[in-house]
Formats: structure tokens, sequence, C-alpha cells
């Protein structure tokens, strides 16, 4: 078995070490599991439960005050799961993982998720916020009332991150991912026993982002892909991450016979070059590991045995 993760594209970490230490923590439970899927399900799960990162608890706060998980998790074979939209569920990317294996569907969203999840077993009405994001979201001055009037309020503070939830990234336009962003954002990992591929991401979305707003974390092609040639989980700018299918445009260069190295190169080179925004991408392929993001700093850790 082998697995990488990532913990997020942005800043160089306040904390590197103690992050660091989890992401080993995290990568050596998944290799040691008897399968990929298990693989990344288990390593995303201890990204999930830790505070630095943003998935599961401690993940970004929605216009109206509520923290909402996504996931994805995807096979070789183009099996897929995701579901997005979850008040209360820490462990999205086991939710992803029994749509996958228990429904005839790829995609689940909000609160039939979380009943979906409650029944095969998942733990739902989790606080998913720590002492420093209820802290900021405290501070935050957020209005009540429709969504126009959270549209007029978030303007200038959609896109902040987990370390700088108020940091000024939009120039009036939602989309307006085109900067490196401050902080950190999703997690993911990917797996392989020399047979089969699998790939999953999870995040806690976008700090102050239009309450019920999706990214590309459970979008397939975007935030997570997986096919008979590699996997790919992302993280960064995520509006941008869907409209350029960041995974699936990885895992296409190792398609055309690329090394997962300058597969997630290309991908990043050309991802900038359509966007200018910030990503970042791991891979794995038949022969080795790639990662590559174009922010200051992108913490991975593989393993294998």
């Amino acid at each position: 078995m082998r697995i990488v993760l990532h913990g997020g594209a942005g800043n160089a970490p306040d904390e590197p070490e103690p992050r660091q230490a989890v992401l080993d923590d995290a990568a050596e439970a998944g290799v040691q599991e008897s399968d990929p899927l298990s693989a990344v399900e288990t390593a995303v799960r201890v990204l999930e439960s830790d505070r630095r990162f943003n998935a599961g608890v401690g993940g970004a706060v929605q216009s109206d005050g509520v923290v909402r998980t996504d996931a994805g998790v995807m096979l070789s074979d183009r099996q897929a799961g995701a579901a997005s939209g979850m008040e209360g569920v820490e462990h999205a990317v086991s939710v992803a993982r029994g749509v996958l294996e228990e429904t005839p569907h790829v995609f689940l969203a909000g609160d039939p998720a979380v009943d979906f999840a409650a029944d095969i077993g998942v733990e739902t009405g989790v606080d998913l916020f720590t002492e420093d994001t209820r802290k900021r979201w405290e501070a935050a001055d957020a209005p009540d009332g429709s969504p126009s009037e959270h549209l007029t309020w978030l303007t200038e503070r959609f896109g902040g991150s987990t370390s700088d939830p108020t940091a000024q990234v939009s120039d009036g336009h939602l989309s307006s991912d085109a900067i490196n962003l401050p902080g950190h954002d999703t997690v993911g990992a990917v797996a392989t026993d020399g047979e089969t591929f699998a790939a999953a991401t999870s995040t806690g979305g976008r700090w102050f982002a239009l309450a019920g707003r999706v990214g590309d974390v459970p979008q397939i092609g975007s935030g997570f892909y997986a096919s008979p040639a590699g996997a790919a989980s992302t993280t960064g700018a995520g509006e941008d991450i869907a409209r350029a299918t960041l995974a699936r445009r990885a895992v296409g260069h190792i398609e055309r016979g690329c090394d997962a190295q300058t597969a997630a190169d290309l991908a990043i080179e050309e991802f900038g070059e359509i966007t200018g925004s910030s990503a970042g991408v791991i891979l794995l392929d038949d022969e080795g590991v790639g990662a590559a993001f174009n922010s200051e700093d992108m913490q991975t850790s593989t393993a294998s045995r």
C-alpha cells in the first residue's frame, strides 16, 4: 500500500511541526488498511478530527453561522460517492464512502445527507466549532435576513481562511479567488495497493461563504478523481478548481503518458494560467508520487508498506 496526504494549500502555517506530525500519523494509520478506499478514509478521518485543518472540527463558517462539511471519494473503476452541505457531521469522508457503497447515486446533499449519515452509523449533531472559530464568528457581526443581505455583507469577506477569516480577498465579485489565499483549505488523500487507486477529499468549506455554498471538493473531477491510470486530490481556490476540473485535468496528464510529478506540475501550471488562482494537487500513478502547488505552502505526507 502507498498513500499520500495533503493538509491544504495556502500560506506557511503558524504551527507547521504539529500539523506535520498529524499528517504523518494519518498517513501511517491509512497505510495499515487492507484496501485503498479504507486507507484514504482512515487517513482523512484523522485530519477531520484535528482543529488545525479545515475539515470536520474547526471548519469554516458560512454566512448563517453554520459549519457545513463536504467530501468525495472515488475508485479507479470510477465508482464514486460524495456528500455536501452537512451540518454537524465531522466525518464527511465516511458519508461519501457510504454513498458509494450503499446507494445507486454519486451525490447526496444537505439535511437528507445528514439523515443518511445517521442511518449508516456516522455520528451527527457534532459541534464543529472550536474556541477560535467561535470567537472569530462572534466578532464578525454577521447580518440576519435574506441571502441578498448576506451577499452584501460577505462581498469583502468571502474567501478568508481558518487562520484569517476576515482577510479581504474579494474585489466585489464573489468568484474572485485570483490571489494567494491565506491559511489552508481542504484535506485529501490518494492511495494504491498496486491494483486499485482511491482518492478522497474533505473540507469545512470557505469562511463567510453564502449559506449553502458548495465548492469543488465533492464534485467529481474537481476536488477528487481516480481512473485506472492514477488518482488525484486537490486543494485551493474552490470555485476556480471546479471551473477548471483540476483533479480530472491532473489524472488526464497521467493517462497521456506523464509520470505523476510531471502531471502534477503541468496541471498546476495550466490552472494558474487559466485562473490566476492558487491551488495544489497530489497524485499517484503506478510508479510514484506527484505533488505541486502555486501557493506559498502545501504540507504533505507519504507512507508505504
